[in-house]
């Protein structure tokens, strides 16, 4: 009735005001309707935009983000339909306000993180279809036709080894109860903390047309160098000064301490972006190899004890500049070729360098031991304890022989288990029996079944050698030789690890128990050492099940276990080609100066394996985050450790002359809270005049050239295609 009136109104003169006033009233209708509607969608387009800022859970170690990146993810997600609406309004590139930070007051960062982010979020996406188009980056002189499609990018190998998930941190374990010996343990280590893992992942909860999803995460994008920020340096003020080890030394505090070295590996709780100084006689161009091995120059390894050391110590002698080693002389009586010979007399299944190529020297006291098992294609790792308080292990170091640097005692080393060919321990005064045999248990670990365990002592006590025969026969080792050196004065025992479970389940008391089932033998980062026996892998898919082959045959032998062995020659020869095509001759390196190099990020060992026919050893790191890879590393000979990049190194300042980091930068993207400290870690490791030869993506490349140049490093090469670079740099002398 009503539309029949305003009908016959509308014929009337003012019917057209009517009509008008009955459409604008319809169309308000519908705005209401509309907006009523909208906002809802609106609000679930915010929901969905903000998970951009969301980890992706990491396997093994996830946990919630602290409180400070919450807060600054809701004060995102206050602005967030805002940029919605300018994003619908058609306006997709957004200029925000750059913040100025200051971070550990030397380095002046500009943040701009969502554009960021989001920038790289659609170059890499780009980058994938490229890849997809074009096949495999090549860069010059890298390769044949038959290495193609053999090098993966850094996105598709991060993704992968994200699927694979963590499978040696064991920090998650330890902090859900069973490691107490952490820095609450510590005495004096004052502000200090673990930092092993400085992931940003944040869980969410979030709620759509009345059902709730939880845990839901995604990778924070964005990347790993800032490209607009300034960067001013300073040097370290530290107590160790000069041979500063971040992780290793205490250098903060109230009180007096006294140690200036932790008991356990303890991290700074933001990593050290300061420089640290050259020695203060100053610092000169290393003895090359092989020369370095009788003589060093002594201002480059100076410490306080060491000249008092010297002084009661016939096999090392200061002569001028230099500090020599003469070959007649070591810590051996007799000579350690003596000393060799009279192992392989009491056991005749130890060849050296047949079936024995890769041994652990505790203690690195006599670097004479690992430079006379070269000779015999050995490769000794010298494990330098955290209570070397006269810094032998950079000595050693120093003359190029692998050393690594790491307490010893409560925790696990970072080795896998089953590993070790032999380990020797020379002059040993370790407790081995206390602590319930903790630090046997430990050897008994990383020794591979049927390895031999070689312990030599200058004065037998009755006590400990009562207690170190029960402990041995319970973790049922056996005693394959014992003999007094009559010449070199010293006790030398020589152990058997069992090859089978058998003889376990013949013990009368089954003290140490085995480990559960449960237990991973590799899992090796921040993880306590435990009172447990682990059985002797007898599945065919375990490595350990089987000696290697002898070397050198070894290096290119894959057995069983190893998984994808076409996939492991094809990385072989890659390396292969790379390294002799384009390291050895087109980078302007002088590798008759190189001796020590660290794979900053190793895979199946590769790079090392293209370098083992020439004078250089390589450690090669395998990242705890990663796929495990590190036990295929032993097996081929050759020698690594676990580690995290956002931690600094097991090593002393200025210890190698080459690091190479393949796509290491673009797999840490969202794992360090400062990428840039990797880069000052690089500066600790690398002497004066070593090299860096990175591979990576350009855009962090780019970014990464402007702070070596920061710190006056020399760029010596550089090549770009197709998003994909190297570089190439040396360090120099300057400090700030």
């Amino acid at each position: 009735m009503t539309i029949a009136r305003l009908a016959r109104q509308a014929k009337r003169p003012h019917g057209f005001c009517v009509k008008m006033t009955a459409v604008a009233i319809m169309g308000f209708c519908f705005i209401f309707v509309w907006s009523m509607f909208s906002s809802s969608s609106t609000s679930a387009t915010t929901q969905r935009e903000s998970f951009d800022d969301i980890a992706e859970p990491v396997a093994g170690n996830t946990r919630v983000s602290r409180p400070h990146t919450q807060s600054r993810e809701r004060e995102r997600e206050k602005h967030e339909p805002s940029r919605v609406n300018e994003k619908q309004n058609g306006e997709s590139d957004l200029d925000l306000k750059k913040d100025e930070k200051k971070i550990n007051g030397s380095v002046s960062l500009v943040v701009n993180e969502h554009e960021s982010r989001r920038k790289d979020k659609k170059e890499e996406a780009s980058l994938k279809r490229k890849e997809k188009d074009d096949g495999t980056k090549k860069l010059p002189n890298e390769g044949e036709k038959d290495n193609q499609g053999q090098e993966e990018s850094g996105d598709e190998e991060s993704e992968k080894e994200e699927e694979e998930g963590e499978v040696v941190d064991g920090k998650k374990e330890a902090n859900d109860g069973e490691n107490t010996e952490g820095n609450g343990d510590i005495q004096g280590d004052g502000d200090l903390i673990q930092n092993a893992d400085q992931e940003s992942v944040e869980e969410v909860e979030h709620e759509s047309a009345g059902s709730k999803s939880t845990g839901k995460k995604r990778k924070i994008k964005g990347p790993v160098f800032d490209p607009n920020a300034h960067y001013s340096w300073r040097l370290c003020s530290t107590r160790s000064k000069h041979n500063y080890m971040p992780c290793i030394d205490i250098e903060s505090g109230t009180g007096r301490l006294q140690s200036y070295r932790h008991t356990e590996r303890s991290c700074p709780k933001t990593p050290p972006m300061c420089l640290v100084p050259l020695p203060h006689e100053g610092y000169g161009t290393p003895v090359h190899w092989p020369e370095s091995q009788l003589k060093v120059l002594y201002s480059n390894v100076a410490h306080p004890k060491l000249a008092a050391f010297i002084k009661k110590n016939s096999w090392l002698v200061q002569s001028g500049e230099y500090l020599t080693f003469p070959q007649n002389q070591s810590e051996f009586k007799g000579g350690v070729q003596h000393y060799l010979d009279s192992i392989e007399e009491m056991v005749p299944d130890i060849e050296w360098g047949k079936n024995i190529r890769v041994v652990l020297d505790i203690g690195c006291t006599d670097s004479s031991f690992a430079a006379s098992l070269l000779d015999k294609e050995v490769l000794t790792l010298s494990l330098g304890l955290k209570d070397d308080l006269v810094d032998l292990a950079q000595v050693a170091l120093e003359r190029g022989f692998p050393t690594i640097v790491s307490p010893f005692g409560s925790r696990r080393l970072h080795f896998p288990s089953g590993v070790f060919d032999a380990i020797h321990c020379s002059g040993c005064s370790i407790p081995w029996h206390s602590n319930g045999g903790k630090l046997l248990l430990e050897m008994n670990r990383i020794l591979r079944p049927g390895g031999y365990f070689i312990l030599s002592t200058k004065h037998d006590n009755i006590e400990e050698e009562e207690a170190m025969t029960t402990l041995t026969a319970s973790v049922c080792w056996n005693v394959l030789a014992h003999k007094t050196d009559e010449v070199g004065e010293v006790g030398v025992k020589i152990y058997q690890k069992p090859e089978s479970n058998d003889i376990y389940g013949l013990r009368r008391r089954k003290n140490p128990p085995l480990c559960k089932e449960n237990e991973n033998p590799d899992a090796a980062w921040y993880v306590p050492m435990k009172t447990c026996l682990h059985p002797v892998p007898s599945a065919i898919e375990q490595h350990g099940t089987e000696w290697p082959e002898e070397w050198p045959k070894r290096l290119e032998t894959y057995p069983d276990w190893m998984n994808n062995k076409e996939k492991l020659v094809a990385d072989t020869n890659h390396w292969k080609a790379i390294v002799e095509k384009s390291y050895l001759t087109g980078m302007g390196i002088d590798w008759s100066n190189i001796r020590n190099i660290m794979d900053m990020k190793a895979i199946n060992g590769g790079f090392a394996a293209a370098l083992a026919q020439h004078k250089v050893w390589v450690m090669n790191v395998v990242l705890v985050h990663a796929p495990d890879t590190l036990p295929i590393i032993y097996e081929r000979g050759l020698i690594g450790v676990y580690h995290d990049w956002c931690e600094s190194f097991g090593t002393y300042p200025r210890s190698y002359d080459l690091l190479h980091a393949d796509h290491l930068f673009s797999r840490l993207k969202n794992r360090c809270k400062q990428p840039a400290s990797i880069v000052v870690e690089m500066d600790r490791m690398l002497r004066p005049g070593g090299w860096a030869v990175i591979r990576d993506k350009v855009e962090i490349l780019d970014p990464l050239e402007g702070i070596l140049r920061s710190l006056h490093w020399e760029i010596r090469m550089t090549y770009a295609q197709d998003k994909e670079g190297i570089l190439c740099a040396q360090k120099t002398m300057w400090r700030p």
